[in-house]
């Protein structure tokens, strides 16, 4: 079994649409792209029942997160409540970072919808998986060439 992001896009969307707390219009085209290039691990470009899986695992991970966070039920987080979710979800970042991500992921009032979280979530994860690949001693430093930068943002 092969899933590509317009299938994943089809089948994320049936399941959330059951889920009457999330209030969303479902995933994006894009995000579930975003979804396919984080968990495909032997670069077909679609996911196979295994990465499926993996990724099944992760979006119930964080869906649970969202929705403890989600305290007045609206199916957005504020931005207070998306640093806490983002923390909760394992990622420890700085004031500037929590800048940027409201400014990319969060809407005029500063909330963040289900997809925009999930999408938020991915890229955060793709981005710390493709940093550690690159930080060979641990060290935290990395040196990259333009076309290894290049590489890692667009898979990101």
């Amino acid at each position: 079994m092969q899933i590509n992001a317009n299938e994943l896009r089809t089948v994320l969307n049936r399941v959330v649409a059951k889920h009457k707390e999330l209030k969303t219009e479902g995933f994006s085209l894009e995000s579930c792209r975003s979804m396919i290039a984080l968990m495909d691990t032997d670069g077909t470009g679609h996911l196979n029942l295994q990465e499926f899986k993996h990724l099944w695992n992760k979006i119930k991970k964080w869906k649970l997160v969202f929705t403890h966070f989600d305290t007045d039920k609206s199916s957005t987080i504020s931005s207070f409540e998306m640093r806490n979710a983002l923390t909760e979800a394992g990622f420890q970042l700085n004031n500037q970072l929590y800048d940027i991500i409201c400014m990319r992921y969060a809407n005029e009032h500063m909330e963040m919808d289900f997809d925009s979280y999930i999408s938020c979530l991915v890229r955060l994860e793709g981005m710390f998986r493709a940093f550690r690949a690159f930080d060979k001693d641990g060290d935290g430093i990395i040196k990259l060439n333009v076309f290894e930068w290049l590489q890692l943002t667009m898979y990101a």
